[in-house]
Formats: C-alpha cells, sequence, structure tokens
C-alpha cells in the first residue's frame, strides 16, 4: 500500500482549499493567485487531494494542458458553475469577477492614473462565451463531487495588475514574494470563511523549497514545520491549519487544478482588457497573450506611438524585474598578474 505524503492530516480534513498561480512570468497583463475552498469528508478530501480521473479529468486539472489563451471557455464555465454554488448568477463578465475578487474594484484601481484608468478593468466590448451546456456539464461535475463528499463552497482571485508588480520591484520584492503574500491572504479568507482549519494545497512558489521564513501574513503565527524539500514543503500552523507547497500541484490535486483553470480564465479575461483598450485606438492590434512570444513583441511595438500619444505609464504597460539582491558591496580582488608580465591565468 502506498505510503501517505507525510503532509497529509492524521484526521481527514474538514475543509480542503486549492491555490494556485497563473500568469508569475509573462512580459504584460497581471499576476492571478486563485483559491477554491471545499467542505469534505474522508471520502472527499481524498478526491480533492489526487487527481481528476474519469470524464472529469478531460475538464479538471493543469490548466496549462486543458486551455489555451484562444479558447478559455472551460475555465470560465468552472468559474459561473463554481460562483452559482455561492449563490450569484452574474449575467456579465464584469459581473462574474466581481464575485470572484478578494479585492473590490475601488482597491483593484487605486494605483491607476487617471488618464488611463479604463487601460485594465475597462469592461466595454466583453461579454460572456463559455456555452450553456459546458457550464452545466461543470455544475454536473460539481453535484458529483458534492454527491462524494466534496462540496465546492467557493473560489477566490487576487490580483496584482504590472503596476503593482512593478512598485514591488522598486523596493526589492520579486513577483515571487508577491505571489506567496497573496497565497497567504487567499488561505487567511478561507479559514474565515470556513469558521474552522483548513488543509491549503499550494502550487510551489519559483521553485522555493523553505517558505516560513519568507511568510508576511502567516509570520504572526506560530509555525512549525512538518517537512521542506523539492516535491513538498508544509507547515502546521494553529488557527490556519495544514499549508503545503506541492510541486505540479494542478495536476496532482483536483482542488488545485479547480483553482488553476479559474485563474487562467481571469488572467486571459484580463489581458484581453489590456488588448481591447488599444484595438479601439488601433483596429489593426490583435488579441495576444501578453506572455514572452513573437506575437507580444509586435503588440509591444505596434502600441508604441499610441501610447506616447496617450502618456500611458510604462510601469503600467510592461513588468520589471526586481532588482538583483546585493549579497556584498565589496568588490572582488582582481587576480594579481604574473612577475613575468603575461597576463593572469584562467581561473580552473
Amino acid at each position: 500500500m502506498r505510503r501517505s505524503p507525510t503532509w497529509t492530516p492524521e484526521t481527514p480534513p474538514a475543509f480542503v482549499l486549492g491555490v494556485d498561480e497563473n500568469g508569475v512570468g509573462p512580459r504584460l497583463g497581471p499576476m492571478i493567485v486563485t483559491s477554491v475552498l471545499v467542505r469534505t469528508d474522508a471520502r472527499g478530501a481524498k478526491t480533492m487531494c489526487t487527481p481528476a480521473r474519469g470524464k472529469l479529468a478531460e475538464r479538471a486539472g493543469d490548466s496549462k494542458a486543458l486551455v489555451a489563451f484562444a479558447d478559455a471557455a472551460l475555465g470560465e464555465a468552472w468559474a459561473r458553475a463554481i460562483v452559482a454554488r455561492q449563490g450569484a448568477a452574474p449575467s456579465t463578465q464584469r459581473e462574474l469577477m466581481r464575485a470572484l475578487f478578494l479585492d473590490d474594484e475601488a482597491e483593484l484601481t487605486r494605483p491607476c492614473p487617471s488618464h488611463h484608468d479604463d487601460l485594465c478593468f475597462s469592461d466595454r466590448h466583453e461579454a460572456l462565451t463559455a456555452d450553456a451546456a459546458l457550464v452545466k456539464e461543470c455544475t454536473r461535475d460539481l453535484e458529483r463531487l458534492a454527491a462524494r463528499g466534496a462540496d465546492v463552497r467557493r473560489a477566490r482571485v487576487a490580483v496584482s495588475c504590472a503596476r503593482r508588480l512593478n512598485d514591488a520591484a522598486a523596493v526589492g520584492r520579486s513577483r515571487f514574494d508577491v505571489d506567496l503574500e497573496h497565497m497567504e491572504r487567499l488561505v487567511l479568507a478561507a479559514r474565515r470563511d470556513a469558521g474552522a482549519d483548513v488543509l491549503a494545497l499550494c502550487g510551489k512558489v519559483g521553485g522555493i523549497d523553505f517558505y516560513s521564513g519568507r511568510f508576511m501574513h502567516l509570520s504572526s503565527y506560530l509555525v512549525s514545520t512538518i517537512e521542506e524539500g523539492r516535491a513538498a514543503s508544509a507547515y502546521q500552523i494553529p488557527g490556519v491549519g495544514r499549508v503545503a507547497f506541492t510541486r505540479d500541484a494542478d495536476a496532482h490535486h483536483l482542488v488545485v487544478g479547480l483553482a488553476s483553470l479559474v485563474g487562467k480564465w481571469v488572467r486571459d479575461a484580463l489581458m484581453r482588457r489590456v488588448t481591447g483598450w488599444f484595438r479601439e485606438l488601433d483596429p489593426d492590434v490583435a488579441d495576444v497573450s501578453g506572455y514572452h512570444d513573437p506575437a507580444t513583441a509586435r503588440f509591444v511595438d505596434a502600441t508604441r506611438l499610441v501610447r506616447r500619444a496617450r502618456k500611458v505609464d510604462d510601469a503600467c504597460f510592461e513588468r520589471r524585474c526586481a532588482e538583483p539582491r546585493v549579497t556584498s558591496e565589496k568588490q572582488k580582488p582582481k587576480r594579481p598578474a604574473r612577475p613575468d608580465g603575461a597576463p593572469p591565468r584562467p581561473s580552473r
């Protein structure tokens, strides 16, 4: 019999949370961190902590394998089905996003310059595109999961626009730092929603193995290390629950796969808002993913004159990297010249 991972609680958790990021590495557009909270019994917890099986595996799992920028209808369908279980019935894309966002629109748009405050959050020319049959199928999937002891309660989405990522970089915080901070916020929000400790399964953040010294919001809690390594890093936090960061989490845990799919749709939809804003000024501008690819590079070049004319803040458009961490102010001494005047021998 296969031994359970060491991060698995001794008793089945009453709530399982899946957390994953989308868009940590692109050139343009936001970074998204998404959580899905599930009320579970013993059977349901096992279902959520393992990969999707059977027909469900065709619709739930690693978003990179199931959807693409050109067709993210599956992620939208899952978002609509989950939000419906929260008691909401959004009829527009903006209403759907409002039901998902961890922060309200006033907070999300707070850093936006007034002369282009609609660059990232305008809902002009957008609509829900997933057909009713797909939404119905995802709804049935959720009903079947609930019957097996896994009741999906809600999804939440934390958004970091390019401006916020650049502001963080300016003070030496990398996108991985921001990613982890949002994961912590989502875990704490789920703990409040659940009213009980949770088992939080999170995707690994930038290949980090040691998290306890990096926590911001969780640093005020007593954190006990269960394990730390390449495959998984897990911590027991009284008053919060058990928080585990696992490699390829979206492929190995159904609950994380659901979060990944919802987050992928939100990221792509917000990126289309950016390209749509420019298309109103230049009809030839195409939708692009915002990743480091030729189409995105062409988009950056094609919009340069419009951005200059409209005084679009560069920090709101394109991401910058955090400044490299300085480990020492002293420069390494140069290798002394050889006595015979020949150049120094190369280091081995």
